[in-house]
């Protein structure tokens, strides 16, 4: 069964990717959607079966490297933490799968982004099944080149390429820090498969790595670079700039990164290695303050767009720092709670925007919308839901998960929770603004859109829909029903020891933290919503004098902290210029000048000047044999004195 869920999206992706062309359009969806829906509906029986039945197992497909004292195989660790993740990563790519057969209806290579969707799939499920750091990192990899394939799809779009570019190299630096912490776990534990690592932890808690002559906490330094690994492919702050630009992709590609796979992976990679975070609080210190402060960055960047696609971008780059403080803070079945729970939500979100896009004829811009509910009122209806879970509307899945990480913060006692704790907060009222802010400028008051448009505005087909149906219910449901295994009384068992879990932890703690708390999250969901109904259905002009009075803030949260033109200054620009001082002097001039351009520019030039001796004038040859015969004579009449 577990080879079943990884290979069937690989199979889907090269029969598509190598007979595509001979299948046609309709067989190559159908073939690829059917063989992801199938490892679906297998996820969600390996879930019940190790969450619930509480089993586990290890799965060998090949004996893989065997290399002095390195050897590891391919195998597939499936535990609780596993399970979670191949329901989450197969249940999105499915739907995706089916809602795409509508979405790129008028595409002419359907084939090719159908194969490419199936091999991103694969690749994370290579990743979140791995039982060892090389076969993860191969995924980690796989779903980097997937990923460029995808927003890069429409290649003919210079922005396309530009994003898929960025994507690339961005998360490469993330990819560095992985590879060394990779690196420095076979030089402590000497071994990089996760069983002997895990068994070894405490023995090696105080083992130091020697580096330019001073010691580090090993342990403190393997967290550190695997959080990096974790920041370049999750968007954290500092290595977030890829994400936004990602909306170049088409809209399904943008709902599977986004919402369920590839910027899950930091997430799932820090709560995989909890047993090693459980001794290095320093490393989680810092997971901790990243996330708080990604979390409010990006809520803030997201008050202003108007791009309805970036502005869902934005809101997920938030959601993920609420996921990693919470591993910082120790609630690990919390943060993977929060990733199971907004994978609905936000692939419901983006769905739901894909629709609106559609119907508004590609149009993203929100300024151009409004007074759509009449005409697409079933898609107004499912992003409704879609907001009320994000912004933790009590009932609705997002409530569940995101205040249990909120109360968590707030119960923890580890260094920088209380720092959590308020940017969560702050991050909580800016994301009920921005997420009504959305709804209201794209659904209600007056169309701002030109009447041929907003007039053949239309609900997309069926099979565009039913996804949004399925997702719908997962947003407004999902979060109650398994709660009690993630977070309540049955988290021990739940998760049986695939992450550091226990009675009396911080998700217990969280339920006893005072009523004050509990109500923080609740209130400020509340001030937002009212904020936004304030600016945006009440008095019109109100946002515009708003950002007017404001301008310079307005100014700096639409140009997005001016993180871009910071890198662009220090790391681009410069890398540019040494690039060209390479080409141009390096490569053109030395190596050229003095290599092949100047060997044959040299024989060239003695050719030419030995060509101008050839006159065919017999006395210029006669003359030359007397000056040779000359010399030959001179130089024996010399050498014999010399003797």
């Amino acid at each position: 069964m577990f080879k079943a869920i990884v290979f069937l999206p690989l199979i889907g992706f090269l029969i598509v990717g190598l007979f595509g062309h001979r299948l046609g359009e309709r067989w190559s969806q159908i073939l690829t959607s059917v063989l992801v829906s199938v490892a679906a509906i297998l996820s969600w029986q390996a879930f019940i079966d190790v969450a619930y039945l509480h089993n586990s197992y290890s799965v060998h497909v090949l004996d893989w490297v065997r290399s002095g004292t390195l050897s590891f195989n391919w195998a597939f660790k499936v535990d609780t933490l596993t399970a979670v993740m191949l329901v989450v990563v197969n249940t999105v790519s499915a739907l995706v799968h089916w809602y795409s057969m509508g979405y790129m209806e008028e595409d002419p290579h359907k084939p090719r982004f159908f194969a490419y969707l199936s091999l991103f799939t694969f690749a994370m499920l290579m990743l979140v099944t791995s039982d060892n750091l090389v076969q993860m990192f191969m995924g980690w990899e796989g779903v980097g080149l997937a990923s460029y394939l995808l927003i890069g799809f429409w290649y003919k779009k210079p922005s396309a390429n530009a994003a898929a570019i960025k994507a690339f190299v961005v998360n490469r630096v993330g990819d560095f820090g992985f590879a060394l912490g990779i690196y420095a776990c076979f030089v402590v534990f000497g071994s990089v498969e996760f069983s002997e690592i895990f068994a070894n932890i405490e023995a090696q808690s105080t083992a130091t790595l020697n580096f330019l002559g001073h010691d580090y906490h090993a342990l403190t330094v393997i967290g550190l670079l695997l959080f990096v690994g974790a920041m370049g492919k999750s968007a954290q702050l500092g290595l977030h700039t890829w994400l936004p630009d990602a909306m170049e992709g088409p809209t399904p590609v943008s709902a599977l990164i986004h919402a369920a796979t590839m910027v899950t992976a930091g997430v799932f990679l820090v709560a995989r290695f909890s047993p090693l975070y459980a001794f290095a609080p320093d490393a989680l210190q810092v997971v901790t303050i990243v996330g708080a402060l990604t979390a409010f960055f990006a809520a803030s960047v997201a008050l202003v767009q108007n791009d309805i696609k970036r502005v869902i971008a934005y809101s997920t780059c938030s959601q993920l720092g609420y996921m990693f403080f919470a591993l910082g803070v120790g609630a690990y079945g919390g943060a993977i709670f929060h990733l199971f729970t907004h994978a609905f939500f936000k692939a419901l979100l983006f769905l739901g925007a894909g629709a609106v896009i559609h119907a508004m004829h590609h149009e993203q811009d929100m300024r151009k919308m409004g007074g759509l509910f009449k005409k697409i009122p079933f898609t107004a209806t499912v992003m409704i839901i879609g907001t009320l879970a994000i912004t933790g509307v009590p009932g609705f899945s997002g409530y569940f998960s995101k205040d249990m990480i909120i109360e968590a913060a707030y119960a923890s006692h580890g260094a920088g929770s209380e720092f959590a704790f308020v940017m969560s907060i702050a991050a909580a009222l800016m994301t009920s603004f921005y997420s009504w802010r959305l709804i209201y400028m794209t659904f209600f008051g007056e169309s701002r859109a030109d009447a041929h448009t907003y007039d053949h505005a239309h609900e997309g087909p069926w099979i565009m829909r039913l996804p949004l149906i399925v997702l719908a219910t997962g947003a407004a449901f999902a979060g109650y029903i398994f709660k009690e295994g993630f977070i309540g009384h049955g988290k021990v068992a739940s998760w049986n020891s695939s992450i550091v879990v226990a009675n009396g932890d911080v998700m217990d703690e969280a339920h006893h933290v005072p009523s004050a708390v509990v109500a923080a999250p609740f209130v400020a969901m509340v001030l937002g919503l009212l904020l936004a109904t304030y600016f945006y259905l009440g008095k019109r002009d109100i946002a515009k004098r708003t950002a007017e009075t404001w301008d310079g803030l307005y100014t700096f949260l639409l140009n997005k902290w001016y993180f871009d033109e910071l890198y662009n200054l220090v790391f681009v620009r410069p890398a540019f210029w040494l690039g060209r001082v390479l080409w141009k002097r390096g490569d053109g001039q030395i190596i050229d000048g003095f290599g092949p351009d100047g060997v044959s520019g040299a024989v060239a030039m003695i050719a030419a000047r030995a060509r101008k001796l050839q006159t065919g004038y017999v006395y210029h040859y006669a003359f030359a044999m007397i000056i040779g015969l000359a010399g030959v004579v001179t130089w024996l009449m010399i050498s014999g004195n010399g003797h």
